[in-house]
């Protein structure tokens, strides 16, 4: 049996969320500066999420049936990178749209079949996937504090360069990994539609989707709305970080955890906690305390709610499906329900206020968690 590649994947996870880190805290900064309304940003973030609600499944099916997951996770990064590319060379509202629709085809294809290549790398040990992607957590810590203090020397005008730069190390990180063995001669196929058709497989992609819909605030405005309240981009860039310090923690301690707890347990405190993380964002922004104290319920929010779900997927979606499977949850979660939150924390946060926005994104995580508790229950989770 082959020695697992963990330095390989970890180095990928690194540079992929490390581009994150750049993306995510300042993009929404950065179009702010060249003038764009809430609503401007709100549309451009979902542009982003639009199409990851068509690319994983694309690519899902191809890799799938081809079974070349690494050729077309390099093709995704080169070409990700050329499209971001074009944010150097015009700032125009349709211009933007256009970049981010382009590069994010690319970019959403890429970390799903990845997750695929990982945990098929994993084998028996899938509980160690956490120590994998805890790496990716780093990566986005290194990337949001250290700009953070870049563009508080520099400004703003030089994050695309940096972000370009990010995903061309993606690209290159992708080199040193190889496909495992074909998933088609391990499994035997079991048809798409008979998962589907299960209540709990249906239930667990509701709750992918409202969970992430109830991040779009967060995603889309929180580096704004304490800019606005009156943080600097070194503060803003080091809450970021404290949420994935959170993040690491919690992935070094949850294979522990998913031994002693049913994953459907763990899913669920995630979603609760959540909820608590958006009402304290919402209600009380000037409490530096309380800010630090929501920040590390990232630990849940994103940690267990993501491992969680990776690994809940990977049982459901077994053999040729896996691709699909991780497609599905990437889309549906973070493209439908990504694109969701994005359009609704932008004409919400222009007409009614951020209060109300983050006050409706703990709805959607209470909504997310009254799903979970009713269909998904501790069962086996083989098909």
């Amino acid at each position: 049996m082959n020695a697992i590649p963990f330095a390989r994947l970890s180095i990928f996870y690194c540079c992929y969320f490390g581009a994150l880190g750049a993306l995510v805290p300042y993009w929404g900064l950065y179009l702010d500066r060249l003038g764009f309304t809430a609503k401007d940003i709100g549309l451009l973030m979902a542009c982003m999420m639009v199409t990851r609600i068509i690319s994983p499944n694309l690519w899902g099916w191809l890799a799938d049936r081809s079974g070349q997951r690494m050729r077309i996770i390099r093709f995704g990064t080169f070409f990700a990178a050329v499209g971001y590319a074009g944010a150097l060379f015009g700032n125009s509202f349709w211009w933007l749209a256009g970049v981010m629709m382009s590069f994010s085809f690319f970019w959403h294809a890429v970390l799903p079949q990845f997750e695929a290549v990982t945990l098929n790398h994993l084998g028996l040990q899938i509980a160690r996937y956490s120590h994998v992607r805890m790496w990716g957590s780093v990566g986005f810590i290194l990337s949001a504090v250290g700009l953070g203090a870049v563009l508080d020397h520099f400004g703003l005008a030089l994050l695309p360069y940096v972000i370009v730069m990010l995903m061309v190390g993606i690209w290159l990180s992708t080199l040193f990994v190889n496909d495992t063995v074909k998933i088609a001669d391990v499994v035997e196929p079991i048809p798409l539609r008979r998962i589907l058709a299960r209540s709990d497989v249906r239930a667990l992609l509701v709750v992918c989707v409202l969970m992430q819909a109830s991040h779009g605030p967060y995603y889309t405005f929180y580096s704004l709305y304490l800019e606005q309240v009156g943080y600097s981009r070194t503060a803003i860039g080091q809450l970021w970080a404290l949420g994935v310090v959170a993040e690491i923690v919690i992935f070094l301690y949850l294979h522990k955890l998913s031994r002693r707890f049913a994953l459907q347990h763990l899913l669920g405190l995630s979603l609760a906690l959540t909820t608590v993380r958006w009402l304290l964002i919402g209600l009380f922004p000037e409490s530096l305390l309380l800010l630090l104290f929501a920040q590390c319920l990232h630990a849940a929010s994103f940690g267990i709610y993501h491992a969680v779900a990776i690994q809940m997927v990977h049982g459901y979606f077994a053999g040729k499906h896996q691709g699909r499977g991780q497609a599905l949850y990437s889309s549906l979660g973070f493209g439908a329900g990504g694109a969701i939150g994005s359009l609704f924390s932008g004409y919400l946060w222009a007409s009614a206020g951020s209060t109300a926005t983050f006050l409706v994104a703990a709805a959607l995580s209470f909504g997310a968690w009254c799903v979970a508790w009713r269909y998904l229950k501790p069962t086996a989770m083989a098909i």
